[in-house]
């Protein structure tokens, strides 16, 4: 069997402007996003860590790095899913993100997964 489908982990994102916790006047502009995470391999995998890149479209970049995902690590077994919102706050009103989890496969080996980049827009703002 490939090593491939022995580690096959996919990423889904739902991103959502949230207008009553953002102010234009003060260039906040926060979104939610929910992701979901599906094992369709063969070996259990624990998402260990999480990397993110957070593009504002004034030029800037923001890196986040950190343990699990909204406080879990959690352990997904061939055929389960597992889905978290949180959340981003930039200062444009256009920009992007993009990342990568770092995952433990049950059998002790360790891979990235690619977060797709999603776009984050203020509502009429990219038509």
């Amino acid at each position: 069997m490939s090593e491939n489908k022995k580690y096959e982990i996919d990423v889904s994102i739902r991103a959502a402007y949230l207008p009553d916790q953002s102010s234009e006047d003060e260039d906040r502009h926060v979104f939610a996003y929910t992701i979901t995470i599906e094992n369709h391999g063969t070996v259990a995998s624990q998402l260990i860590s999480r990397h993110w890149i957070i593009n504002n479209g004034d030029g800037s970049v923001q890196e986040v790095r950190g343990l699990g995902v909204v406080g879990e690590q959690p352990l997904l077994r061939p055929g389960d899913s597992f889905e978290y919102t949180s959340g981003t706050v930039i200062s444009s009103l256009v920009g992007s993100m993009k990342g990568s989890y770092q995952m433990a496969g049950e059998d002790g080996f360790h891979f990235d997964v690619a977060i797709p980049e999603f776009v984050l827009s203020v509502p009429r703002v990219i038509h």
